[in-house]
């Protein structure tokens, strides 16, 4: 072979796996939170999930990108093992799109791709449209990759010793075990099936052997996501083990109909493809694939099972009172840039029921003067310093990586976040100090003023609530943030109201100048505690208004 062959063929490869990363890249930034939140809604039973999977990998080319995805998901605790069997089995259906796509001969129109959307990016100063000129642009670096492989193979065909190499290769076994390795060293089964399928429609390799090849590139594709798995928990582990049971098992199944049906196999995929030895290929692999996902569907179950059989036991984990532990972003994760921001709120999700238990503590502790309330009050607070800190520290690698448009702009809010958190323990802090000067001193509080505290927390604990679950966005947002705002405005006038009663009870001698101080310095801490609380609700709202605003900026520029 030629040097110049081999580095056309090269170069076609390189055009064509940097054109497929491009594409698949550039869609998970241009809508990858919207279709992260069709994978999390949508996938209450095995079929609606096999569904979403079909239509996600499909929407960005990548059945690995998906796997890894819900493997992330699997190890946050967002979705069930069992809810996340369906997505990967339809996900195996949605990666045969991509060959679907190059048996098409495209190649032709791939200028008219390449040059709109650099125009596009170019030109446009909307950075949305960018993202989406950008899949433009991977697509006809894709088929541009493909034409010059395909112009490399017609010089192969005329290499007797290529071709002696290439035919050599009968073995349907051997034919799955290259399958498997090419595919796993180039993590994209959708690559190596397109390999095959040039491969095929130039005459350099039987279809009776490739169609074993693409059993072989089915195994081969669960690399990514069993890489990804490992480090993670065990139900990660277990959800990647998921995904190469059913490619192990479907492979068997068809090895076998292959076998013993091959001749009719191969005389209907003639029949439907039009002689089209590239349509054959797509077709065949489209066809395998539903047809294992058929048989198998109503066995995830049992496969699910399997994964507790070969990863045994439970994870080791202390809940979110774990002292300097990070659960969601810590050592055992699965990073995932579709997820990043997502495991960074269930984090200060976790950091805020820390802050939230430790107010309560540290006001329970101020009654009852119980020393081990108040010792860990401050054994808490070190641990909401902890994470704050790990936290923020994520969020900013996390902000100088690629990822979806939705998720950049929520960073800045989410360091808001963390600061307001780390507050609310602060305050905590305060008020244990406040109960050690009670003990100290011997000050006691008249039962008014316990009373009168405890209401004041009340609200904010319920401000708190509505505050963290306007964060995580759980239940009617809107309705939330508008109880949140009017118990911010209850909250300022109780304050004022039990101020204005403090000084009535000093002036009639009700109470001791030092009690006095303590529960003044603890209902204006309690206060501002329901100030960090209303900031945190509106956090994530504030950005949106705030993109918003940027957008119509942008249009009218």
């Amino acid at each position: 072979m030629s040097p110049v062959v081999i580095l056309q063929s090269m170069g076609g490869l390189g055009l064509f796996l940097f054109g497929m990363k491009v594409m698949s890249d550039s869609i998970e930034n241009a809508a990858g939170a919207k279709l992260r939140g069709i994978l999390e809604r949508l996938t209450t039973n095995r079929f609606m999930g096999m569904l979403v999977g079909i239509f996600f990998t499909a929407a960005i080319q990548s059945s690995s990108a998906c796997t890894v995805m819900v493997v992330s998901f699997v190890n946050s605790g967002l979705m069930t093992l069992y809810q996340a069997a369906g997505v990967i089995f339809g996900a195996n259906i949605g990666t045969t799109v991509t060959s679907q796509l190059v048996s098409f001969n495209l190649s032709e129109y791939a200028p008219v791709f390449l040059l709109v959307g650099i125009l596009i990016v170019m030109f446009s100063k909307n950075t949305a449209i960018k993202k989406w000129a950008m899949v433009l642009v991977g697509f006809g670096v894709l088929f541009l990759g493909l034409s010059t492989m395909s112009a490399a193979m017609s010089g192969i065909k005329n290499d007797e010793r290529v071709m002696a190499i290439l035919g050599s290769l009968q073995n349907p076994v051997l034919a799955i075990v290259v399958g498997a390795l090419l595919t796993a060293i180039i993590e994209s089964s959708s690559v190596t099936v397109s390999i095959i399928l040039l491969l095929c429609k130039g005459g350099l390799m039987d279809i009776h052997i490739c169609l074993f090849m693409i059993l072989g590139c089915n195994i081969g594709a669960c690399a990514p996501a069993l890489l990804t798995g490992s480090q993670g928990k065990k139900d990660a582990k277990r959800a990647a083990l998921i995904h190469l049971y059913f490619n192990i098992i479907g492979t068997i199944i068809m090895f076998v109909i292959l076998s013993l049906f091959e001749d009719q196999i191969i005389y209907m995929l003639q029949a439907i493809s039009g002689g089209d030895p590239g349509r054959e290929i797509a077709n065949a692999h489209t066809i395998f694939k539903i047809f294992q996902v058929a048989v198998l569907l109503p066995f995830s179950t049992p496969i699910v099972k399997l994964t507790y059989l070969t990863v045994r036991g439970k994870d080791e984990d202390g809940g979110y009172r774990a002292q300097y532990t990070l659960q969601y972003i810590g050592e055992k994760v699965v990073f995932s840039p579709a997820t990043a921001v997502v495991d960074a709120i269930l984090e200060l999700e976790r950091m805020g029921s820390l802050a939230s238990e430790n107010i309560n503590r540290a006001m329970n502790a101020l009654i009852t003067l119980d020393k081990e309330d108040i010792d860990e009050v401050y054994e808490v607070e070190k641990n909401i310093n902890f994470l704050n800190h790990a936290i923020v520290n994520y969020l900013v690698k996390v902000g100088q990586m690629n990822l979806p448009v939705d998720d950049r702009r929520q960073i800045g809010a989410l360091f808001h976040v963390a600061n307001d958190i780390e507050r609310i323990g602060d305050h905590a802090e305060n008020v244990a100090d406040a109960a050690r000067q009670r003990e100290e001193k011997g000050v006691d509080f008249s039962k008014d003023a316990q009373r009168e505290m405890g209401e004041l927390l009340e609200m904010v604990n319920e401000s708190i609530q509505y505050a963290m679950d306007c964060f995580a966005g759980n239940g009617n947002v809107d309705e939330k943030i508008a109880m949140v705002q009017e118990l911010e405005d209850k909250i300022d006038a109780k304050e004022r109201e039990l101020q204005n009663r403090h000084v009535e009870r000093l002036e009639k001698n009700e109470c001791s100048p030092e009690a006095g101080m303590l529960f003044s310095d603890v209902i204006s801490g309690l206060e501002r505690v329901g100030d960090h609380a209303t900031n945190i609700a509106f956090a994530i709202r504030d950005s949106e208004m705030e993109d918003m605003a940027v957008k119509q900026a942008a249009v009218r520029a």
